[in-house]
């Protein structure tokens, strides 16, 4: 079970899939006053799992790779310039590490680096090497925190990619670790496709590297096999092997990568990678808002104390426009749909208290809520609270009349919030000023047939509404502030 969202709702302070902290551009939609939520203070949860010791669900540490993994997106072309901006964001949302590709890669990737190093950024810099002393004497000249060297250990790889046996392997990734460290800078060995390799290799490699006093060792999912489970019980072991940090990579081939980042952090993991909406090679790895979301459920204090939340929207938009994607309607935290609410029963709760449907307070990250009122599944509270916004009074029986207008149109044909508003208007003014004026000017004579047909349908239901109305005043809404 998960704790309800927290803090309060009401601020109207950012939109999603838009321009986010004040402008409007959520089309289509409006944004909603609620009614705060009544309960600001965490509650104890009764199913909360007991404590884990290991657990470092409440103390991880983001190694932020969209300037690495990100580039090996397919539509990916960082100029100097966007990687400095985009270095420069993720700096001040506060990421703990930034991850660019390794200067060995090319001559501008070198000269990239070492100036992204000269910004004296709060977050430290790495650069991602093979596990190879060329590229670490390259590496360590350009001013990083740190290295991280990767080398392949399954089958796969050490067969069909670099062809070296785990003997090789662990002799290079000692003299290039001994290196390193004699620089005075950060190291980190990671396998590479560790989910399959041979666990009494890992084990192995993993212990000689932790004695000769890496910072952290690394778990990398390379083609997204791995399950939560097997996540969990691969960190469990290795946490018991090596007294270093753990940092675990995910990809998202098969789904996993934000569950599976979860779990490693339940099972000792201190780092996990992440990319600004999960770009990388093939899907991509764990999104950055995507571990945001699953970590502000998990411990609300620490993530807000750590991240500049609001800041989330503006490095997404900016990487996104980088790379030519858009924001998928479903992205977790800023995509379009991601706090609209639009189901009747749905409407009437949110109003009410917006944790009923929500686990994520959008105040949180500069984000609004929505309710879509427009539509054929609407319901009544939708219907009144609108009314206040556009200062209508209606009575609740009012309100129920107008709302099965705006349902009998949605049956008919799409509507707009226009639509939705024009209906409002119209009924109150009919009602008081004994008009009989058309809710909407526009319908076809076909469509005012149909409409009417369907009226005669709605108010041809007396005991569905008198259940509908009953189930609606079991807890009766909130009055929307105007």
């Amino acid at each position: 079970m998960c704790p309800p969202a927290e803090g309060n709702n009401n601020g109207v302070n950012g939109h999603a899939n838009g321009s986010a902290n004040g402008v409007m551009s959520h089309e289509g939609f409006t944004a909603i006053e609620t009614g705060q939520n009544p309960h600001p203070q965490r509650q104890r949860n009764p199913y909360q799992p007991v404590g884990d010791f290991l657990s470092n669900v409440s103390r991880f540490k983001i190694i932020e790779s969209t300037l690495r993994e990100g580039e090996q997106f397919a539509n990916a072309f960082f100029d100097r310039e966007k990687k400095i901006e985009i270095a420069k964001a993720l700096d001040e949302f506060g990421v703990d590490y930034i991850e660019l590709t390794s200067p060995a890669a090319s001559e501008q990737s070198r000269l990239d680096c070492e100036a992204i190093c000269k910004l004296g950024l709060k977050s430290k810099i790495l650069t991602h090497i093979r596990c190879h002393m060329d590229d670490a004497r390259i590496a360590v000249e350009t001013g990083v925190d740190g290295v991280d060297v990767v080398i392949g250990t399954s089958s796969y790889l050490r067969e069909h990619s670099h062809g070296k046996d785990m003997t090789y392997i662990t002799n290079t990734a000692i003299e290039v670790i001994n290196f390193v460290k004699s620089k005075g800078i950060e190291i980190r060995f990671s396998s590479e496709d560790s989910f399959r390799s041979d666990l009494v290799d890992l084990l192995s490699i993993y212990s000689t590297v932790d004695k000769i006093g890496v910072n952290r060792v690394g778990i990398a999912d390379t083609v997204g096999c791995a399950s939560p489970r097997q996540v969990y019980d691969l960190v469990r072991t290795l946490r018991g092997v090596v007294s270093c940090d753990i940092e675990c990579h995910f990809h998202n081939d098969t789904g996993c990568a934000i569950a599976n980042a979860y779990c490693a952090l339940e099972a000792g993991a201190t780092h996990i990678d992440t990319s600004v909406i999960g770009i990388g090679e093939r899907n991509g790895i764990t999104p950055l808002g995507g571990l945001m979301a699953r970590m502000i459920a998990a411990d609300r204090d620490y993530v807000k104390s750590k991240y500049r939340l609001e800041k989330l929207k503006d490095i997404e938009d900016l990487v996104a426009a980088a790379v030519e994607v858009n924001i998928p309607f479903n992205n977790y935290i800023t995509g379009f749909c991601a706090f609209t609410h639009k189901a009747g029963i749905h409407a009437k709760a949110i109003l009410n208290n917006p944790s009923t449907y929500e686990i994520i307070n959008p105040a949180d990250f500069g984000m609004s809520r929505y309710v879509h009122f427009a539509s054929r599944l609407t319901g009544w509270n939708a219907i009144k609270s609108r009314a206040t916004q556009l200062n209508i009074n209606l009575t609740d029986e009012q309100c129920k009349q107008c709302t099965a207008k705006i349902k009998a149109l949605a049956d008919v044909r799409p509507i707009a919030v226009d639509d939705a508003d024009s209906i409002i208007r119209t009924f109150y003014r009919n009602l008081h000023h004994a008009e009989n004026k058309p809710l909407l000017p526009d319908l076809t004579p076909e469509e005012k047939a149909k409409v009417a047909e369907k009226e005669k349908e709605l108010n041809g239901q007396p005991e569905k509404r008198a259940l509908d109305e009953a189930v609606a005043d079991q807890a009766p809404a909130k009055k929307a502030k105007a």
